[in-house]
């Protein structure tokens, strides 16, 4: 009796945003369903960085998505569709600082940049000593990000926390790749010096 030799089906190439994009501007949900779910946690992330709540940035979230597919027509293809998505997402959460009636002066507990921090080290340590420790840094390097500028503080979140390059986060900001460049040395710089003022090691990463 002979056994048929399987064989393995070549992998299924994955759909591009733009093609996903191309597909949402002709009618097609399920398209954008796709590039919701591709980018969904991402676009969290970066409105909780920079708006320091998790409801707001979840109203953040869910706009910058609603803007999207309600500006299809007008997306015009000469940056990617998620740098696109990114400067939605920007300008709605400086938005939304800008009109708060009054601005937080210091962090909270419950801050969520800080949970997000922790989950990492919770991994890979579980003395809780040394995890209040880490908690307690955590909050430390997040009012120093606070207390940077606000173009700064942009250009550090996408870059050092989001994981943008360069040229993707000047794309996403309007500006030229050195400037970003500059901007996150500056920003650096900036939270070395805060952070050895609070008695923390200058060489504390973003995280």
């Amino acid at each position: 009796m002979r056994h048929r030799i399987a064989t393995a089906r070549p992998a299924m190439p994955k759909t591009t945003d733009r093609e996903l994009v191309d597909a949402a501007r002709e009618g097609d949900g399920d398209a954008f369903g796709v590039f919701v779910r591709r980018h969904q946690k991402r676009i969290y992330r970066l409105a909780v960085h920079m708006l320091r709540d998790a409801a707001e940035a979840e109203d953040v979230t869910q706009d910058a998505f609603v803007r999207a597919y309600g500006a299809l027509d007008r997306f015009d293809g000469r940056s990617e569709p998620f740098t696109w998505l990114y400067r939605i997402a920007v300008n709605l959460s400086l938005n939304a600082i800008r009109s708060r009636k009054t601005q937080r002066k210091a962090t909270t507990p419950d801050d969520p940049r800080i949970e997000g921090q922790m989950v990492e080290r919770r991994a890979s340590h579980a003395d809780p000593s040394r995890l209040s420790s880490d908690r307690e840094m955590a909050a430390a390097l997040c009012d120093a990000i606070d207390e940077l500028s606000e173009t700064l503080r942009t250009t550090l979140v996408l870059v050092t926390i989001d994981g943008l390059s360069h040229q993707e986060a000047a794309d996403v900001l309007g500006c030229p790749e050195g400037t970003v460049a500059w901007r996150v040395h500056e920003a650096r710089r900036k939270l070395r010096v805060a952070l050895d003022k609070r008695g923390y090691s200058p060489k504390a990463e973003v995280g």
